[in-house]
C-alpha cells in the first residue's frame, strides 16, 4: 500500500495560544486538515465524530478544543471550571491517554488535572478525584457502575461537563454496544438535571457512516469528519497461508499447521532480527501460547532473548498489566502475543511489524490492527495469518474482499428488551423516571414499564416511577454480557490469585481437568464451583490443550418475517436455545490430534436470542439429489460454512454467533438450518444476516465449492469445535443443496430489505413481556407460539445438534466471546 503525503491547516482562532504553543513544543507545528475541523465543530458547540485511519491524530483532534476549554474554566472566578469526561473501551487505553494528556499539559500547570477513574483506581485517591479532577478518564463499566448511580457526590462534576470523548467507538457494537448506548442516555439525564449539555466528541477507526453509528450510539445528531488528511508511511500487507502437513485429521482431511504455531515461528523471526512486533490473537489462550512457544524458541538461539518477548490479555492484575505497557513503551519488549485488549489505540510508537493470527473477525479490526505498525512514518510490515477455516481460506485467496470492500456498518440495538429493562431500572434508582424521560430511552419505554411494574422492580407514584427494591439496580446488568459474577483462578497450594475468567466462559474454560494458561505458565483446573465463583490449579505441565463440548437444542418462538424462496423460507425470528457443556477433549498442543474425551456434569444454560434460518421442502432436495443418507452432513456442512463466512456481511465474529443445523426440525417440520446471535435478545447480527442472504449464502457456497480438497476439510466444512467430531458431513451435498437453495433467492430485494420499505414485508409486531423471575432479573419478553400454534417440546426428538463449547453464553458451534 503506497504512502501518502500529508494535508496541513491551521487551528481556529478560538484554541488559545497557550494550547497551541504546548502542541508545538510536542513537535506539532501545524495541524493536519482534518484535525482543524474537528475542533472547529467542537467550539461551536457541534457532536461530531473523527472517522479517519489509525494513527491520523484523532487524539490530538479533540484534545485541543477540551484542553481549550479546561484553560479558560481554570480562570473563571468561582466553582470548578468546565470538566471534561473521557471514555475508552479497555482499561489500556485510558491509561495511556491519561499519559498524553499529562505530557501534552504539562506546560498549562494546574489548569489541567487529568485522572483515571477505574476499577484499578486505589479508594484513597477516588474522592480526590470526584471533587478536583476536570479531566477524567474511565470506561462505560465505570461509569455504569460506580460514576451514575453515584451522581450525587459527582454533582459538581456533572454539572461543569462541557465535553464527553468517546474514544474507539467502533468497538460498541452488537450488546455491548446496544448497553453502552443507554447508558449514554442515562448520563445525558443526569447532566440535564444537573443544568449541563455536553457536546460529544467521538473518535473511530474508518467505518461505513460514521456519523449514522454515532447518532445511534448517543441518541444526537452527530457531524461527520472522514476525510483522512495525515500522511502514511508504504505498509507491505502479506496475506499468509500455512502449508499443509502430513498429519490427516478427522475424516481424514488434510492438516495446514496451525495459525498460531505460524504466527509463534513469525514472532520468533522478528524477534531475533531486532524487530520491534505484536502478534494479536483471538483468545487469552492463543496469546499464552504464541509467547510461550515463541520463548522456547528463542532461548534456542540466545538465552537472553526469551525475556524479550511475553504475553498481554485481559485477566492479568493490573500490576500485571501496567508493567508490561511500560516496557513495550520502553523497547524492552520486543515481541509481544496480545488479545485485543492492546489493540485498541495504545500509542506503541515504533512497532515495525504486526502480526494477525487470524481474520479478527471484521475489516475495522484488521484496518485497526494492521495500523498499530508504522505510527511514526516509517515503512512497515502487516501479515494476515490465515487459520484453517473456512472464511481466513476464502480471504487469503479472494483478496479483493479485504482490499476493495468498504469496513463494515456497526450494528447495535438499543431497543432490545434485554438491554433497555435494566437501564430504565438503573436510570429509575438514579432518579425517578418520568413521561418526558421516555423520548430519551427510546419507543420500546412504552411497552417495557408495565411489565416493569408488574415485576415489582418499578413503581409508579403521581407521575413517576420509582426503583423498590434494597440492592443497587446498576447491579442487574453486566454491560458486556459476562453473565454474572467472574470466577477467579486461584492457585490451590498457596491461595495466590492468578486471575478471573467472565462467567459466561466459566464451563467451557476451567471446568475440571481444564487446561489454563496464565503468563506463560500451565495450571490444570483442579476444582470449578460455580456457587462461589472459583477455580481452583495446580502448576502442571501435560502435553495437551483442552476443547470443551457441549449439546443444544433450539425451538422457534416468534417468527418476525418469512419470505419465500423458491420452495423454501427464509426467515426471521425468535427462538430459544439449551446448551450443556457435557464433555472435553485433550489434544495435542501443535497438531491438534485428539488424544481422549473426558465427561462433565454441568448444569444446563438457557438463551433466548433473534436467528436467521432457511428451509428446503422434499421437491428442492430432489432436485439437489440430496438423499436421506446424506441429507443430515449436507445441512451441517451447510450450517458450519455459513457461520464461518457471516463475519463476512456483519460487524462480528464467529464467537458472536452460533448454529444448529436438524434434518427434520419439529416446528417448521423441514431440514431446517439456524444461525443464531450468542446473546439474550439478540445483537443484530441474525438480522443483518437475513438482508443479507443472498450474498452471504453465495459466498459461503463459493468457499466450499472452491476448496480443493475432497471430502471436506477444515478449510471448508470443518469446525474444530463441532460436537459431533464433524459427523456427518458431506461437502458435495451442502454446494448442490445451497445451489438450488439460491436458485430460488429473490432476484430483487426482499429478504435484502429493510421491512416496511419499498413494499417488503412488514414484521409483525411483538407483544409485551410476561412477568420476570424473582430476584430483579430483567423481564423475558413475551413470545408467541411457533407457527402453526402447535405446542412447543420442551426438547424435542430431532432438535438436539451437538457442537463443541466456546468460552460463553449457550452456542453450539461458534460461541460468542465474553
Amino acid at each position: 500500500m503506497p504512502p501518502r503525503t500529508g494535508r496541513h491547516a491551521v487551528w481556529p482562532d478560538r484554541i488559545r495560544a497557550e494550547i497551541v504553543a504546548a502542541v508545538q513544543a510536542a513537535g506539532i507545528d501545524h495541524p493536519w486538515a482534518h484535525q482543524a475541523l474537528a475542533a472547529e465543530h467542537a467550539l461551536d458547540g457541534d457532536s461530531v465524530i473523527v472517522a479517519t485511519g489509525t494513527a491520523s491524530g484523532k487524539s490530538l483532534a479533540y484534545l485541543v478544543p477540551v484542553l481549550s476549554a479546561l484553560l479558560d474554566g481554570s480562570e473563571a472566578p468561582n466553582g470548578r471550571g468546565s470538566t471534561t469526561l473521557y471514555l475508552a473501551p479497555t482499561k489500556a487505553l485510558a491509561a495511556d491517554q491519561c499519559r498524553s494528556v499529562k505530557e501534552l499539559s504539562q506546560p498549562l500547570g494546574n489548569a489541567v488535572r487529568p485522572a483515571v477513574y477505574d476499577g484499578d483506581t486505589p479508594f484513597e485517591e477516588r474522592e480526590w478525584i470526584r471533587q478536583y479532577a476536570n479531566y477524567v478518564l474511565t470506561n462505560p463499566d465505570m461509569l455504569h457502575r460506580g460514576i451514575l448511580p453515584s451522581h450525587p457526590r459527582w454533582s459538581s462534576f456533572l454539572k461543569s461537563l462541557k465535553y464527553v470523548v468517546i474514544d474507539e467507538c467502533h468497538t460498541y457494537r452488537g450488546v455491548f454496544g446496544s448497553h453502552v448506548a443507554q447508558v449514554l442516555r442515562r448520563l445525558r439525564r443526569l447532566c440535564a438535571r444537573y443544568g449541563a449539555s455536553p457536546v460529544f466528541l467521538l473518535a473511530s477507526a474508518t467505518a461505513a457512516e460514521p456519523s449514522v453509528a454515532a447518532r445511534r450510539l448517543t441518541g444526537l445528531p452527530v457531524i461527520e469528519v472522514a476525510d483522512d488528511a495525515s500522511p502514511r508511511g508504504e505498509l507491505v500487507f502479506a496475506l499468509w497461508e500455512p502449508p499443509l502437513t502430513e498429519l490427516h485429521g478427522e475424516r481424514g482431511a488434510p492438516v495446514r499447521r496451525t495459525a498460531t504455531a505460524e504466527t509463534a515461528d513469525l514472532l520468533t523471526d522478528l524477534t531475533v532480527q531486532g524487530v520491534r512486533s505484536v502478534a494479536f490473537v483471538r483468545s487469552r489462550r492463543g496469546a499464552e501460547l504464541i509467547s510461550v512457544i515463541a520463548q522456547e524458541r528463542l532461548a534456542e538461539i540466545d538465552r537472553s532473548l526469551p525475556r524479550r518477548v511475553a504475553a498481554y490479555r485481559g485477566g492479568y492484575l493490573p500490576e500485571e498489566r501496567r508493567a508490561l505497557e511500560r516496557a513495550l513503551h520502553s523497547g524492552e519488549l520486543l515481541g509481544l502475543a496480545a488479545t485485543t485488549a492492546l489493540e485498541l489505540g495504545v500509542d506503541v510508537s515504533g512497532l515495525d511489524a504486526v502480526l494477525i493470527a487470524g481474520y479478527p473477525g471484521t475489516r475495522a479490526s484488521l484496518w485497526q490492527q494492521a495500523g498499530r505498525a508504522g505510527r511514526s512514518g516509517q515503512g512497515a510490515l502487516a501479515v494476515l495469518v490465515a487459520r484453517d477455516d473456512p472464511l481466513d481460506t476464502f480471504l487469503v485467496h479472494h483478496p479483493e474482499a479485504l482490499f476493495d470492500q468498504p469496513v463494515e456498518s456497526t450494528v447495535l440495538d438499543p431497543d432490545n428488551p434485554y438491554v433497555l429493562a435494566p437501564h430504565l431500572c438503573a436510570a429509575a434508582a438514579e432518579i425517578p423516571l418520568t413521561d418526558a424521560d421516555l423520548e430519551l430511552f427510546g419507543p420500546a419505554c412504552a411497552e417495557l414499564l408495565p411489565q416493569l411494574e408488574a415485576a415489582k422492580l418499578l413503581r409508579r407514584r403521581t407521575r413517576a416511577w420509582h426503583w423498590t427494591r434494597r440492592e443497587r439496580a446498576a447491579d442487574l446488568t453486566d454491560i458486556r454480557g459476562a453473565g454474572g459474577t467472574p470466577v477467579q483462578v486461584v492457585e490451590a497450594g498457596t491461595g495466590r490469585l492468578l486471575g478471573t475468567v467472565d462467567a459466561g466462559a466459566a464451563h467451557s474454560t476451567v471446568h475440571e481437568g481444564a487446561v489454563h494458561l496464565h503468563q506463560g505458565r500451565t495450571y490444570l483446573v483442579r476444582s470449578l464451583d460455580l456457587k462461589d465463583s472459583v477455580a481452583l490449579v495446580e502448576q502442571a505441565d501435560p502435553p495437551y490443550s483442552t476443547v470443551a463440548r457441549d449439546t443444544t437444542s433450539i425451538s422457534v418462538l416468534d417468527t418476525d418475517i418469512e419470505v419465500p424462496w423458491g420452495a423454501g423460507r427464509l426467515c426471521y425470528g425468535s427462538v430459544e436455545v439449551t446448551n450443556q457443556v457435557v464433555s472435553f477433549l485433550r489434544r495435542r498442543v501443535i497438531t491438534g490430534e485428539v488424544l481422549g474425551e473426558s465427561k462433565l456434569d454441568l448444569p444446563p444454560r438457557t438463551l433466548r436470542t433473534r436467528a436467521v434460518w432457511w428451509t428446503v421442502t422434499e421437491d428442492q432436495l430432489d432436485e439437489a439429489r440430496i438423499n436421506p443418507e446424506i441429507l443430515g452432513g449436507s445441512l451441517h456442512a451447510a450450517e458450519h460454512a455459513s457461520i464461518g463466512m457471516l463475519p463476512l456481511f456483519a460487524t462480528c465474529d464467529r464467537w458472536d454467533i452460533g448454529g444448529v443445523s436438524v434434518p427434520l426440525h419439529p416446528d417448521t417440520l423441514l431440514p431446517t438450518v439456524f444461525v443464531y446471535d450468542g446473546h439474550p435478545g439478540g445483537a443484530g447480527f441474525a438480522e443483518r444476516a437475513f438482508h443479507t442472504a443472498r450474498d452471504w449464502l453465495a459466498a459461503t457456497r463459493e468457499a466450499i465449492a472452491a476448496c480443493e480438497c475432497d471430502a471436506g476439510c477444515p478449510s471448508c466444512v470443518q469446525s474444530p469445535k463441532c460436537g459431533n467430531g464433524n459427523e456427518p458431513l458431506h461437502k458435495r451435498g451442502a454446494v448442490r443443496l445451497l445451489t438450488t437453495l439460491l436458485r430460488g433467492a429473490p432476484r430483487e430485494p426482499g429478504a435484502g430489505q429493510v421491512p416496511g420499505a419499498d413494499g417488503a414485508p412488514e414484521p409483525e409486531q411483538t407483544p409485551g413481556a410476561e412477568e420476570p423471575p424473582e430476584g430483579g432479573q430483567a423481564p423475558v419478553p413475551e413470545r408467541r407460539p411457533a407457527p402453526g400454534g402447535k405446542p412447543r417440546p420442551e426438547s424435542a426428538p430431532g432438535s438436539v445438534g451437538v457442537r463443541a463449547a466456546g468460552p460463553a453464553e449457550a452456542v453450539p458451534q461458534d460461541p460468542p466471546a465474553p
